[in-house]
């Protein structure tokens, strides 16, 4: 038998026997035969096509490229928390649940051709080996780097704990090349990456994920400012928090409230797991004042912390609405090492509420997702009878306006224009001042802006797409030449508007070049600590905490108030 009949038969039977064992595995728990029928007939279809597929297509095919694709096809039509993780993937599972990895302990970044080093983490392989922000990885154990992404150099960089790796590295203002080796080692990201005391009486603590390790960070920090510094308040930081592991966020809000209190239900198509969980310890604190501060990255188990806290009136929360994510994962093990996380019941705060925002059951005729139309929202109400609603997030108790970023200013960070500055100012900087006092000086703005002349850089408004679009209505019209004159002169004048806007927004900019220069130098931690220097959410928790009546009335209804 020739070889290509030999693998035409084998892959005949592969698929043979794939579709026969979902099959039977089906047939456990199916509600109906016309379903069974219905699951059965297209995997057959599917797997049909896929020999199909492998055996006669023109040029060669990559088996395992073909069907992660069809996989992920598939699961995108559903919602964006359903993804299936193959074997080569599961360090990045692993990495998402624990904040744990084997590596180098650095953020890279690309940068035209290269990826670069972008924040080596204090006290990890990078660091103690002496890499910089800034430096350029021109080889790993000998293979180019170059035109490489940041996930592949990421495969790269990534391994066994205690495994060598060897680093060609490019040094901006070195002479030579550099040879950097260094011994990969556990990394363990905090969830808890900076705590303090914020006055005499209110401590803070920051959140970034909902990893095993959530809980007992938490704990550790609220203990010690509670035992050591005598924090008599809280300010809990859950802004930009995607969220994580569920009974994280049970084990969080137990720290503020009595052992059994239903913390959270949730509610799929298996009614055997449907569940409510309560709080199972005794509490750290049940009177100490606590305001949450969140945003509209705030995610998942974030919500599920800030909307049990607000429905059990426990604390105040400050800020800008949640994301809206009020559906609940679960991870099943599938064959071969590789796993499925995948969408299994909505989750449901103590008022009964569900906080999500996106009806991803619903698509339009485009195959488009929208939010929860107002005619569907639903009113509920706290332990202390005050109103929330569901299917758009957490609503703060105190709104605060948030703040975005000018054009002149995203495109400075996109461009790496900050980064690249920051790191020629590095060069010339041994040390800065402490965190609480750094400002930068006049001169070395004046030196930004002659950095700035040097570099090719433009960033688009919303004033240069409103042009381009009159620019391709007057060509569609055939009256581009009529009104050639008129667009370059509206160019000419936007272009000179667009360099005043350095001056315009240079509070702005010297605060995120202010910002990059303090974590060159002071790491992770000098960069929450400087972030807190100009916070207007914090500003308002703090002004809350300072009116213990204001307070109390933010939690209780009009008719309480009254």
């Amino acid at each position: 038998m020739s070889k290509f009949k030999q693998n035409i038969k084998s892959i005949h039977w592969s698929v043979k026997a794939l579709v026969i064992g979902v099959s039977f595995s089906f047939l456990a728990f199916l509600p109906s035969d016309k379903d069974f029928f219905e699951i059965s007939k297209n995997l057959d279809v599917f797997t049909s096509l896929f020999k199909e597929l492998n055996i006669y297509y023109v040029d060669e095919t990559k088996p395992g490229d073909l069907m992660k694709t069809g996989i992920d096809a598939m699961l995108e039509s559903l919602d964006p928390y359903t993804n299936y993780y193959p074997e080569s993937d599961i360090e990045d599972y692993r990495f998402m649940t624990t904040g744990e990895y084997g590596g180098i302990g650095s953020t890279i970044r690309r940068k035209d051709d290269f990826v670069i080093i972008s924040e080596p983490y204090e006290n990890f392989p990078a660091h103690k080996a002496g890499l910089k922000a800034g430096d350029v990885i021109l080889k790993v154990d000998g293979k180019e780097a170059k035109g490489k992404n940041s996930s592949e150099l990421s495969e790269l960089l990534k391994g066994q704990p205690g495994t060598e790796i060897e680093l060609l590295i490019q040094r901006p203002g070195a002479s030579e090349d550099l040879v950097v080796k260094l011994k990969r080692e556990e990394i363990k990201i905090k969830s808890v990456p900076y705590y303090a005391m914020l006055n005499d009486s209110v401590g803070y603590v920051n959140l970034t994920s909902f990893t095993r390790s959530a809980g007992r960070e938490v704990k550790s920090a609220i203990l010690d400012l509670k035992e050591k510094h005598g924090m008599k308040k809280l300010v809990f930081d859950l802004r930009g928090n995607p969220g994580g592991l569920l009974r994280e966020s049970i084990k969080i809000v137990n720290f503020f409230v009595k052992k059994g209190q239903p913390v959270v239900s949730t509610k799929g198509k298996i009614k055997d797991w449907n569940k409510v969980y309560k709080t199972l310890d005794k509490p750290i604190d049940l009177d100490m004042p606590v305001v949450v501060l969140i945003n509209e990255n705030s995610a998942s188990a974030s919500e599920i912390v800030s909307g049990s806290l607000q429905d059990l009136d426990r604390a105040v929360v400050v800020g800008q609405r949640s994301f809206g994510k009020g559906l609940v994962q679960t991870t099943r093990p599938l064959s071969y090492n590789s796993k499925l996380k995948l969408t299994t019941a909505k989750y449901y705060t103590p008022s009964g509420r569900c906080i999500q925002a996106i009806d991803y059951s619903h698509r339009d005729k485009n195959g488009r997702v929208h939010k929860v139309p107002d005619s569907l929202i639903t009113e509920y109400k706290t332990a202390n009878g005050r109103s929330v609603f569901d299917g758009a997030g957490v609503t703060p108790d105190t709104t605060v306006e948030a703040e975005y970023l000018s054009s002149v200013a995203v495109a400075l960070i996109r461009k790496n224009q900050i980064f690249d500055f920051v790191t020629h100012y590095v060069m010339d900087h041994k040390t800065i001042d402490s965190v609480e006092t750094f400002e930068l000086k006049e001169t070395d703005w004046n030196d930004f802006m002659s950095f700035m002349e040097g570099q090719e850089f433009d960033f688009e408004t919303s004033s240069d797409k409103a042009i381009e679009k009159l620019e391709k209505s007057f060509e569609a019209d055939k009256y581009d030449e009529l009104f050639k004159e008129d667009i370059a002169a509206l160019h000419k004048k936007l272009d000179e508007k667009k360099k005043s806007d350095f001056e315009k927004y240079k509070g702005e900019i010297t605060q995120l070049i202010e910002r990059e220069i303090v974590t060159r130098y002071y790491y992770q931690k000098g960069k929450m600590q400087y972030s807190l220097k100009d916070d207007k959410d914090l500003d308002m928790a703090l002004s809350i905490m300072a009116q213990p009546e204001f307070y109390k009335s933010l939690l209780q209804t009009v008719a309480e108030k009254k």
